[in-house]
């Protein structure tokens, strides 16, 4: 079972998003996190420096990276026009 982690730049924006959002996107990764291999709904990312994965949950992209292979690191989460700007 894989656990989840924030960073604390991701949990602050997350924060800020509507709640009907964030309770959509804690309920897709509660569903990611309870198939035995999340990653086969993960899309691997070209550019490293964003970070390593990200699930799709409607309009916003949820970018992480694999913490020993048991804990998944949120590293920023956020509308997909801007996930990719940064």
């Amino acid at each position: 079972m894989y656990q989840i982690k924030f960073k604390a730049s991701a949990d602050k924006r997350f924060s800020k998003f509507p709640r009907d959002v964030q309770i959509r996107v804690i309920q897709k990764l509660e569903f990611f996190l309870s198939q035995s291999d999340p990653l086969i709904y993960a899309e691997m990312l070209t550019n490293p420096r964003i970070g390593t994965y990200r699930f799709r949950v409607g309009d916003y992209r949820v970018v992480f990276d694999l913490e020993d292979d048991e804990t998944i690191v949120i590293v920023d989460i956020d509308h997909r026009k801007n996930i990719y700007r940064r």
